[in-house]
């Protein structure tokens, strides 16, 4: 059953909330302006405020009754590098920066839940709201918990939330097991001898020898990992000679790319077979090579316990469906640092069709405002089951 954010406005404060937030978009610990809007909006709720852990960071902590359970909430905070397209009242107003995978949405959502509880104290314990910093690939959750997030803030589990297009905004998704796929990069350098286009037998060929390493290594998935184990290798760069030398093989070809996996066991044979091929191609066209493999995101995966706790309560505010047989994404998102050695889940939250430029990192791509409701009412009641029992203000 949905919350009432109709009364007093709420519903309408925390649209102009997301959508301020939206017009003014700052990327991965950048979030100064987005932080402090945050910071004061819990504070005014009667919120204790905690700044500067992941360096823009926010840690609101609500406290009622004497129960001894302890839950935590993570919404992001961070934008995009890239231009929004489309033509809205509140399009972004910073060029080459943009919301364009609804983190304005989320931090909305958890402020409407914290605002809502501080409001109603309909729960026994402690919750934790975590606004993270630098979810798009800047490491903002792994910085939180080395700053000592969970020292300063133990929680018993921890839960996020992200929208996704092709739901129903009155539609969520909760699976146990694998979400998101790990989230790697890796480069090759092939380092040949450089000669005279007409003259390859003079040289060590690093474009022919990338050639057949670009092709071999889809074998690793093709013929390696185990065929019911999803994994994903892909170059997506490539570097090498000068388009106005064509008669000169170059001395060097960069090669980089990412590798997604949703099992620490696979993981580790990407690692190796990746490296396996470089090795072997460079020894076959004899040259060098150098090899990096770059550890960024852990595969996200939903405790079952905390799956089934989550699940419940999407049950209970959703008017449309509750999904259980949703796919996994082969996207990353660094939640996984924070559920890594605490229990938790990782949910999906419709946002409507997936139409007209509504996909993630898409620069028509907007959060959809109807969506609240059901993430608000989700926070709120996941935090009330959680924590049950009355509670009163301390």
């Amino acid at each position: 059953m949905l919350i009432d954010l109709q009364s007093d406005d709420e519903l309408a404060f925390l649209t102009a909330v997301r959508r301020d937030l939206h017009a003014h978009p700052e990327l991965g610990f950048e979030e100064e302006r987005t932080a402090r809007v945050v910071a004061e909006i819990l504070a005014d709720a009667g919120i204790a405020v905690h700044r500067g852990l992941g360096k823009t960071g926010v840690v609101g902590t609500l406290s009622c009754g004497t129960g001894e359970g302890t839950i935590a909430l993570r919404a992001d905070m961070d934008a995009l590098a890239m231009p929004e397209t489309a033509d809205r009242p509140y399009k972004s107003t910073i060029d080459g920066k943009m919301h364009a995978c609804g983190h304005d949405g989320h931090t909305t959502m958890l402020l409407g839940a914290a605002r809502h509880l501080a409001r109603t104290r309909d729960f026994s314990g402690t919750v934790h709201f975590i606004f993270q910093p630098a979810e798009e690939g800047r490491g903002g959750a792994r910085r939180m918990v080395e700053d000592g997030l969970f020292d300063l803030f133990p929680s018993d589990a921890v839960f996020g939330l992200h929208n996704m297009p092709g739901l129903a905004v009155n539609e969520m998704a909760v699976v146990a097991g694998p979400q998101l796929a790990s989230s790697d990069s890796w480069t090759v350098t092939m380092r040949g001898i450089g000669t005279h286009g007409a003259k390859p037998h003079l040289g060590r060929d690093a474009v022919t020898a990338s050639g057949h390493f670009l092709s071999a290594l889809q074998t690793i998935v093709g013929r390696v990992v185990d065929p019911l184990q999803p994994a994903v290798v892909s170059a997506c760069s490539l570097r090498a000679g000068d388009p106005e030398a064509l008669n000169v093989i170059p001395d060097t070809v960069e090669i980089g790319g990412t590798a997604r996996a949703y099992s620490p066991e696979v993981r580790d044979q990407l690692e190796s077979e990746i490296g396996r091929l470089c090795d072997g191609i460079a020894r076959t066209f004899d040259l060098k090579a150098d090899y990096r493999y770059i550890r960024r995101i852990p595969p996200v995966v939903n405790h079952p316990d905390s799956a089934a706790d989550a699940l419940r309560v999407a049950r209970d505010v959703c008017t449309g469906s509750v999904r259980t047989d949703f796919a996994p994404s082969t996207a990353g998102d660094d939640f996984a640092f924070l559920n890594q050695d605490i229990p938790g889940a990782y949910v999906w939250l419709g946002n409507g069709p997936a139409v007209d430029g509504a996909l993630h990192h898409n620069t028509a791509y907007d959060f959809n405002d109807d969506a609240i409701s059901t993430g608000v009412s989700f926070w709120v009641r996941l935090v009330e089951q959680q924590l049950g029992g009355n509670g009163t203000a301390t």
